[in-house]
This record gives C-alpha cells, structure tokens and sequence, in this order.
C-alpha cells in the first residue's frame, strides 16, 4: 500500500466576523469545521458537495493560501504549518494548485510565455534560454503549440486556457496538485478532454491530485477515493466503488441519486433533498445534516456523530448515527 503524502488532522478554518465601530468579534463563519483525512501517493481524492460545503475553501486551506484556524497539515512528514520564509517556499514547489476560472488565474497583460516562464524565475531555476524550451514543451505536454508561447490569455478558449494553467501547475514538477473544480466552467466535450489528460499526466508524472467538485458524475471517472462533505465536514469518506455501490450517509445517497442517467427520463428521485444548506455561521446542533434528513432520530439532533469505520470496511467511514445504530 502506498504511504500517504499529506496527513490532515482536526483542520479548521473559520473567518471573522466584525460588527461595531470597534469591529467586535461577533461570529465566525466555519467553512471547514475541524476536518481529518490522509492522501496516499500516487491516488486521486476527490472532494464532492453542494456549493458552499467549504470544499473549494479546504483546498486553499490545504496549500495556505488561507491559513487554518487550528489544526495539523503533515505533507511528505514534515509539519507544513511551521515551515515558514524560504523553506516554505521551496515546498510549495512540490505543492501546486489548478483553479476554477482559467481566464481569472491568468494575467492578461502577459502572454503564455512569460506566465509559464514566471514559477522559474521564482525559484531562479534555469537560464532564460532553457526556460523558453522549458515553456515551449510544457505547451506540448498538455496539448497545445509551442507556437502560442507569444499568444495572450484571451487569444484561446476557455479549454486551451485551462490547459495553460495545467501547464504553468506542472512547471516545477510537483508531487501534489490540488484541482479547484477545473473542469466546471467548460463544456461538457472539453471537460472529458481536459479530465482525460489529467489522467494522462498523472501517469506520466507520477502525480497526486485533490481534486475538488460539485459533481459526481466527474469525481466517479477521475478519483480513487472521495470524501464527502457538508457544511464544513466530511460526513462519509470511501473508495470511489464503495461508496457508489454503499453509500452510507443519507446526504451521499441523496447526492448519488440526484445524477442524471440516461434513459431514466423525469424518473421521480427516491432520496432528494429537501430544504437549503444551513449557514455556517449558525450552524445546526447535533449532526448538521439533520434538518433535511428524512431518517433523523431524537440523538441527531443532540450530538454530533463522529466519522467511524463502517462494519466490516476501514477503508469507508461514515459521520451518522443510523449507521452505528442498525443502518436506515
């Protein structure tokens, strides 16, 4: 079995909030409440909710580019929150981050070249010369022409754009790439072709991938493995067949029957959901999940359950205590 590349433990990140002429700490808005999971080398986790889950907000949390509230982030075995100055930036070398916008994460002002030049000039690697060549075949890699290195952002499509910003997270060759929903602003043709070659360069590359997405039916074609997560938790985490095949929590078998399948037509959804997303600034008592649960019981209300090991399969661990007390 593969030893895991990043250890998580007890992760929170909340955000402030401030009311008052002396801005008083009123609240907080708990995006990731106090989360726990590992990555093995080499695997792809996914990361799947419904907007506002705090996944995307896990993500930054996990590269800090938000720093956490509390907990602990090991990558590689060594203690990520302390490292600080130059060693966290020669680790963030071999940590790198796809976002959801192409157009947004990518400078207009600069063309492809010297946004793909710009992570060697970081960290001083190569002459200017190698790293034309550099750039031109980082092009090549992920399906574009050495050709477009003087081309400008908005000169391609929303696809090739993402392939640039693929190309520009690959540039150092990193161990871990977590993806932020890369795939959600394109068509549904270039989404496969963009899926498929981060397929391709995982193999080729020896990657790991987060990668974060609203939408199943995508996180069953790339991950290995998926955690699931609402308001601010993961409530169930297993094998991508395990969990489609079992899923134990009733907010993963809600979300697994709300994807569209062919040839079902306007096919009533046994398990729907019902209701919003409660804010995580208020969030609900007992297990969060319980307002729009058609399972609950009295003890869900009153207690969060914790994310055990289903019966049988410490692979798959759910959050629910229907699970820990008979099933649904």
């Amino acid at each position: 079995m593969s030893q895991n590349i990043l250890e998580v433990k007890n992760l929170s990140k909340f955000f402030p909030i401030k009311k008052g002429l002396f801005l008083r700490h009123v609240a907080d808005v708990r995006a990731v409440d106090y989360v726990s999971f590992h990555v093995r080398q080499g695997e792809t986790l996914g990361l799947v909710g419904e907007s506002g889950c705090g996944k995307s907000t896990l993500g930054r949390t996990l590269i800090r580019l938000y720093e956490p509230t509390s907990g602990s982030i090991r990558f590689k075995g060594e203690d990520f929150l302390k490292v600080r100055g130059e060693s966290l930036r020669k680790m963030r070398k071999d940590m790198q981050m796809i976002f959801q916008d192409p157009y947004a994460s990518l400078d207009p002002r600069m063309t492809v070249g010297q946004i793909l030049t710009q992570p060697f000039e970081i960290h001083n690697i190569m002459t200017p010369s190698e790293r034309l060549e550099r750039v031109k075949q980082l092009l090549e890699t992920v399906g574009l022409k050495a050709s477009h290195v003087n081309r400008y952002p908005h000169e391609f499509s929303g696809g090739q754009r993402q392939r640039i910003s693929i190309a520009r997270a690959i540039a150092l060759n990193p161990s871990l790439v977590i993806a932020d929903e890369p795939v959600s602003a394109l068509d549904v043709s270039i989404q496969a072709q963009i899926l498929n070659l981060m397929k391709d360069l995982q193999e080729k590359l020896k990657l790991t991938y987060v990668f974060i997405s609203h939408d199943l039916s995508v996180i069953e074609h790339l991950c290995d493995r998926i955690a699931v997560m609402y308001l601010g938790k993961i409530v169930e985490i297993a094998t991508r067949d395990e969990l489609f095949s079992n899923p134990k929590h009733p907010y993963t078998q809600a979300l697994i029957s709300a994807i569209p399948r062919v040839g079902e037509g306007k096919k009533k959804m046994k398990k729907s959901l019902s209701g919003e997303v409660p804010s995580p600034i208020n969030p609900p008592s007992g297990c969060h999940f319980h307002p729009r649960c058609a399972h609950k019981k009295d003890i869900c209300s009153q207690k969060a359950p914790a994310l055990e090991s289903v019966t049988g399969n410490s692979e798959h661990r759910s959050a629910c205590w229907l699970t820990t007390q008979g099933g649904l």
